[in-house]
């Protein structure tokens, strides 16, 4: 899996690339989605602008629409074979769901302040 982002020259092919790719990205995508909702129960706040516009329907349903969106702009990248950009993006999710996790780990527990 880790050949996928090596320029050696028995990297895999450009197919192959695009779904490994792809199931890391849907897969992020689900790990954000959880840390978010998770997060939102232990009393963290969305720090989006974008997303606390989107949560104005609710706050399951604005975080259901940013991923919705997320995963529709994904498939635009991996339908023009813009595979480096969502590699890029691969990543921004990747730390995003750290960052979720760290602010899960800071929320004070309640009843232990």
């Amino acid at each position: 899996m880790s050949t996928i982002f090596c320029e050696s020259a028995d990297r895999h092919s450009e197919g192959t690339m695009a779904i490994t790719i792809t199931q890391i990205f849907v897969y992020l995508q689900l790990l954000d989605l959880l840390t978010t909702l998770v997060g939102f129960r232990v009393g963290a706040a969305e720090a989006s602008p974008f997303i606390r516009t989107l949560m104005h329907a609710g706050p399951l349903m604005g975080v259901f629409l940013s991923k919705v969106l997320a995963l529709g702009l994904g498939g635009y990248c991996i339908y023009t074979k813009k595979l480096g950009l969502i590699r890029l993006i691969t990543y921004w999710y990747g730390i995003l769901v750290v960052w979720n996790l760290m602010i899960m780990l800071t929320v004070p527990a309640p009843g232990l302040q």
